[in-house]
């Protein structure tokens, strides 16, 4: 273990809760950086995806983590040996075999998603709580397909887990209270501020207002009002935001937008357009930072220019 929290519990509610076994289930983007940190914090974790190249793709991500740790945490030296103290599989069965919490970050589809808690609960022991950190559904869309609903809900998070430390909490109406106070303290334990919903919300907190930001600024840019740098220092100047809004799609990773916005296109005709716009992009290569390049080139993109502001 990398901290002393080999066993943690505690009591809530008179009952007393223990998680150390945290097992994440798709090891993109997010669900790898949710891994290094449950990790980097001194938990079991496991991390589970469909086949071996997955998995062999998600160590790529965890490595690329490590000096980014480094750097941002005073304990950052324990990073270099987090990978080693994590678990692999592609065995469902066999990544939650002895799981406490299971962390769903699989991608952003009803068919996928349906499918894999049908096998999930057929698998999990009792006690395991099933989350979802998924950005586009809400809980009581999948609490009919698992067979624990009460100990079902949603741990959201943001991109670059370590520095934008929010986690959103969220059940559904059969969600147990006991579960999301469990979840809660388990956000807390993994260095996370958790902001618990009273009730469910498409986007949660963060997403329903960035979002609209992110639509607004591609609306703009497909429709030749202005081009992204001139929108990007127009929100940073009048803000004071470090950032602008292509700047976070970039970030985001391309891909996403592109889905959503594909999605919305059947009944909204901009939407449509920005799809289009983005899969040009997509199909170049420029999916985002974590590529090299979007609407901004990496690792030295310009609106980190002292002059990008002048």
């Amino acid at each position: 273990m990398l901290s002393d929290i080999s066993i943690r519990k505690y009591e809530i509610g008179g009952f007393y809760m223990s998680i150390k076994n945290v097992t994440i289930a798709g090891g993109g983007v997010l669900g790898s950086q949710i891994a290094f940190q449950t990790a980097f914090t001194g938990f079991n974790v496991t991390l589970y995806d469909i086949n071996d190249e997955a998995i062999d793709h998600a160590k790529q991500l965890l490595a690329s983590y490590v000096p980014e740790y480094e750097a941002f945490y005073d304990d950052g030296d324990k990073a270099a040996s987090v990978i080693d103290h994590m678990s692999f599989s592609t065995s469902l069965a066999e990544a939650v075999a002895d799981a406490d919490l299971v962390i769903e970050a699989i991608p952003e589809s009803v068919k996928i998603k349906v499918s894999y808690y049908q096998e999930l609960s057929s698998v999990a022991p009792e006690k395991t709580i099933f989350a979802t950190n998924s950005s586009t559904f809400v809980p009581s869309q999948f609490a009919e397909y698992v067979d624990r609903p009460e100990k079902f809900l949603a741990i959201h998070f943001a991109n670059q887990i370590w520095k934008n430390n929010n986690a959103e909490i969220m059940g559904h109406p059969g969600t147990e209270g006991k579960y999301l106070d469990e979840v809660v303290q388990f956000a807390k334990d993994i260095r996370m501020v958790p902001f618990r919903l009273y009730k469910e919300q498409h986007g949660y907190i963060l997403n329903s207002l960035l979002v609209p930001l992110l639509d607004a600024a591609q609306k703009l840019w497909v429709n030749g009002v202005a081009d992204p740098e001139t929108i990007d220092k127009s929100w940073m100047i009048a803000t004071g935001a470090p950032q602008g809004p292509f700047a976070i799609l970039d970030v985001v990773g391309l891909n996403t937008p592109y889905n959503l916005s594909l999605a919305q296109a059947e009944t909204d005709a901009e939407a449509g357009e920005i799809a289009k716009a983005l899969k040009a992009m997509i199909d170049a290569g420029k999916t985002g930072a974590a590529s090299g390049e979007g609407f901004y080139k990496y690792p030295n993109p310009a609106f980190l220019d002292p002059d990008f502001l002048k």
